[in-house]
């Protein structure tokens, strides 16, 4: 049996031994450690060294029995605090455009269960369809929904082109937001004129189209208001009009009352019923005389503040967003430059 020890040297013939007969490996862990830690240096430096740096670096570990073993690997703490921030940056990115397509999909849920409930694609009435509030609520949620998953895959998958066509995306949106802002400024003159004519063609349709007739209600009983300028715009509505022969005839409807619950649980809708008929000092213990015209500009005058900070802030959010992903394509570009002058060192 004296060949085993001479067959075992044939099967592990790579083995090194010193004179003693001990196995010696042919790379000892110093050297293994050392090539990687080299590696490592050369391709990755740091993000403020310069290109003459960086191919200096590699050009110093050029051997193909090292340079085989290299493999990359990127993590935050490579690139130190800058790395971190950049990487914090990108899940925050993320993390805003999940929660806003959420929100989008959402608010197109409820844009399609509105037009679904209110029958708003029947034959009969899919020609009315345009002016439905509805639509409203699905165009945006849909903009909304699609605008947000493109930033959220582009900053997760770190696709530049993804990036690039949200970037764009947002930017137009914060100046047609500035250039809406400045017209609406401009134009306060003329604003009360336009909310006027909204207010009365809500006045006349009003039991024609629920969505008109729901927004009116919540109008009047919020802000505690009749008609556009007074309760007797009511009177071109052909049901509250004088000569209607209806029970409405001379009437208001039930948001307009100061108390429109019969005994604080039952809707009264009969309660505004021959108010027109009343003068001012008898109508003030039954509805409300002023418009909502007057209500709504106290109202704005009161939270212009609050109006303001808000506008101020969706915009800032939204620059700030601009500048993130400004940021992380920056960081892209950069990697891949990085990724390439080290491809091209090992050939």
């Amino acid at each position: 049996m004296g060949w085993f020890p001479s067959f075992g040297r044939f099967l592990f013939f790579w083995e090194r031994r010193n004179q003693n007969g001990e196995n010696k490996p042919l790379i000892t862990k110093q050297d293994v450690r050392k090539s990687e830690g080299a590696s490592a240096a050369s391709y990755l430096g740091t993000y403020e060294s310069s290109g003459s740096h960086t191919s200096s670096s590699f050009s110093s570990h050029e051997e193909p029995s090292r340079s085989s073993s290299r493999r990359f690997r990127f993590s935050p703490a490579s690139f130190g605090t800058s790395g971190w921030s950049d990487y914090i940056l990108k899940y925050l990115l993320i993390s805003s455009n999940l929660l806003f397509t959420a929100l989008g999909l959402a608010t197109l849920v409820l844009g399609l269960w509105g037009l679904i409930n209110k029958e708003s694609f029947a034959q009969e009435k899919i020609s009315g369809i345009g002016t439905d509030p509805m639509l409203l609520f699905l165009f945006l949620g849909l903009v909304l929904a699609l605008l947000s998953m493109t930033g959220c895959i582009g900053a997760l998958r770190e696709n530049m082109c993804l990036l690039r066509i949200f970037s764009a995306a947002v930017f137009l949106l914060v100046v047609a937001q500035v250039l809406a802002a400045v017209a609406l400024f401009s134009m306060q003159a003329q604003m009360e004129d336009y909310l006027r004519l909204g207010m009365l063609t809500a006045i006349v349709r009003y039991q024609d189209d629920l969505d008109l007739r729901f927004i009116t209600d919540e109008i009047q009983t919020s802000l505690q208001c009749c008609g556009a300028d007074t309760y007797r715009d009511w009177e071109i509505n052909v049901y509250y009009n004088c000569s209607a022969p209806g029970v409405q005839a001379c009437g208001v409807p039930p948001s307009c009352c100061i108390d429109p619950l019969e005994n604080g649980t039952v809707w009264n809708s009969q309660c505004g019923v021959g108010a027109q008929q009343l003068d001012e000092f008898s109508a003030q213990s039954v509805i409300f005389l002023g418009g909502c015209l007057g209500s709504v500009a106290r109202w704005m005058e009161h939270n212009g503040g609050v109006i303001v900070t808000v506008v101020i802030v969706l915009l800032g959010i939204q620059i700030l967003t601009l500048f993130i992903t400004a940021r992380l394509l920056h960081k892209i570009r950069w990697t891949r430059a990085q990724h390439q002058a080290y491809l091209q060192a090992l050939q």
